[in-house]
């Protein structure tokens, strides 16, 4: 039936075109049939912005607008994701980057103790790189790869590379920039 496609149900004759454009539809991270996109704040930002286009006439201005603010948070995730799998390809986890990347509900952090570390880490990346877009707000699931890197002893490293790919430019007086 048609439903189980879109839903995702274990259809044998569903057609997986179908199926990963269903997913896309709902987000975009990176297991495939994984409910729980609208539990992180910024999945949650994109799923509502997804139900309230889907109930208004495509022809719409409304929808348009709506459609264009998806897509361009969506390649805003994608840019960023991009940027992480970059640095941890730099690092030599060319086999592991995607793995490394991969957050789903069943994702724990190693050590509950490295949450503040994490956190903080996180928080660091964000202010002194531009491996996060101005506008973005801290994504929890950074907060899961970040933990794999302490796990890994590869976070300094990551945060090295980072600095130089991606730095944080400040503006003087006279308009030069600064590192």
């Amino acid at each position: 039936s048609v439903s189980n496609v879109i839903n995702g149900n274990n259809n044998p004759y569903a057609s997986f075109g179908a199926t990963l454009a269903w997913d896309e539809e709902r987000n975009l991270w990176s297991t495939p049939h994984d409910m729980s996109h609208t539990e992180a704040d910024d999945d949650r930002i994109l799923y509502n912005l997804i139900v309230v286009r889907n109930q208004l006439d495509k022809d719409s201005e409304e929808w348009q607008k709506l459609n264009y603010d998806i897509y361009t948070l969506r390649q805003m995730r994608r840019d960023v994701r991009n940027r992480w799998k970059c640095i941890l390809e730099d690092l030599g986890f060319q086999k592991e980057a995607d793995t490394l990347l991969s957050v789903t509900k069943r994702s724990i952090i190693s050590d509950s103790q490295n949450t503040s570390k994490t956190r903080e880490f996180l928080i660091k990346l964000s202010e002194e790189t531009t491996i996060f877009p101005t506008s973005w707000e801290l994504s929890e699931r950074y907060l899961f790869v970040v933990d794999r890197l302490i796990a890994l002893d590869a976070a300094d490293e990551f945060f090295r590379i980072a600095s130089k790919a991606y730095p944080k430019r400040y503006i003087l007086g006279g308009g030069q920039a600064m590192l």
